[in-house]
């Protein structure tokens, strides 16, 4: 499976070692012959390449939204 170069942001799907399958989404750190690792919202994960379904680049998330404000009075 090809994967983006390191810095891009991707989403991996991959299974745990319950079975259970997971995403992770985030910036690819590094990827050798048997381990990736994406830099995600619950920090840095390891995945084995052996465990991985899927894997893609995504685009960057969207600009933070402004917070919302009640009617004017």
């Amino acid at each position: 499976m090809s994967l983006p170069e390191p810095g891009r942001r991707v989403v991996v799907r991959y299974l745990l070692p319950t079975g259970q399958a997971t995403d992770a989404l985030g910036e690819l750190l590094s990827a050798d012959a048997s381990t990736i690792v994406v830099d995600g919202k619950r920090g840095p994960e390891r995945i084995p390449r052996g465990a991985i379904i899927a894997a893609k680049e995504v685009p960057p998330p969207p600009p933070p939204r402004r917070p919302r404000t009640g009617p004017s009075t």
